[in-house]
């Protein structure tokens, strides 16, 4: 269950292929249930430096965000019903959960963790589904509080999140060229070839990034039994598409829309792009393989 695993990190620092370039350096990892790549040139020194940094940022991101920590600020709210006092980081991306949630009109919802656990566990389904509704958690820059018997997950986000800090901290030490993949991808400079698959179709298509992002879900990735590991919060549909592909300026934004859009049809996907700040693309595959630009 590749979003369902501890931080691993190695402390190998592989070297990009021979004929790419000297100073082309790779790293490679896992976070928060995730594939982790970071590939950047520069200077030797610089590009050692920063991956380092990079990782450590890495650990402090699963600490805060990880689900199967239970030590993690998430996990400390789910188990409490309360977080006192959350970091910058939990705050900011509680707001962006908030935007996100107006966004889609209910279609991304964090609190549909507790479904999750009853359809993965074989607990009270229809208990589960009433603690849905993000309306109801209270967050300010003092506290965190979840209504009685909701949860959270983060999983449809905090990856695109971890990416774009990520790629800040590499922005912020003067690299022009690199691409982060913490779940989600953001390629700095570019082009950077980036494929987009399907799990039953296969290879859908292939995306040249410059200075952008892109994030992919598909629902059958994961099963839970005879339904796909992404919920939809609202409970009116099965999946409308098989996989989702969304490229914005943000790996969050690009990670929360995916996430939600695998239950809109078409014109629900049109109005969501339309009134989404900044410039997105979104690419769908319906389960006939068939793919389709928005």
């Amino acid at each position: 269950m590749k979003r369902r695993r501890f931080l691993t990190i190695s402390a190998a620092m592989a070297l990009v292929p021979r004929g790419v370039a000297a100073e082309g350096r790779r790293w490679t990892g896992q976070a928060l249930g995730a594939e982790v790549s970071i590939t950047l040139f520069g200077p030797v020194a610089q590009t050692e430096a920063a991956l380092t940094t990079c990782t450590a940022l890495l650990q402090e991101i699963e600490a805060e965000f990880s689900l199967y920590d239970p030590a993690s600020s998430l996990s400390r709210l789910n188990r409490d019903g309360e977080l006192p006092w959350p970091s910058p980081n939990i705050h900011f991306l509680m707001g962006l959960v908030g935007e996100m949630h107006r966004m889609t009109r209910g279609r991304f919802d964090p609190t549909v963790q507790p479904l999750w656990q009853a359809l993965a566990g074989g607990g009270d389904v229809t208990a589960a589904r009433r603690a849905i509704g993000w309306q109801r958690v209270r967050a300010s820059v003092d506290r965190i509080a979840l209504a009685p018997g909701q949860s959270l997950t983060l999983n449809g986000i905090a990856q695109g999140f971890a990416t774009d800090l990520v790629s800040g901290v590499l922005e912020e030490n003067g690299f022009e060229r690199a691409l982060v993949q913490v779940g989600e991808m953001r390629g700095l400079g570019g082009p950077w070839r980036v494929g987009i698959s399907d799990p039953d179709a296969g290879l859908v298509t292939t995306r040249d990034l410059r200075n952008r992002a892109i994030a992919t879900s598909s629902p059958s990735a994961l099963m839970l039994g005879d339904m796909g590991h992404i919920l939809d919060p609202l409970g009116e549909a099965a999946p409308h598409w098989s996989t989702v592909s969304v490229e914005a300026g943000s790996a969050a934004l690009a990670d929360g829309l995916s996430t939600a859009l695998v239950f809109a049809d078409l014109d629900e996907v049109r109005r969501v792009k339309a009134e989404t700040p900044g410039e997105i693309r979104v690419l769908l595959v319906d389960a006939e393989g068939n793919l389709r630009t928005v």
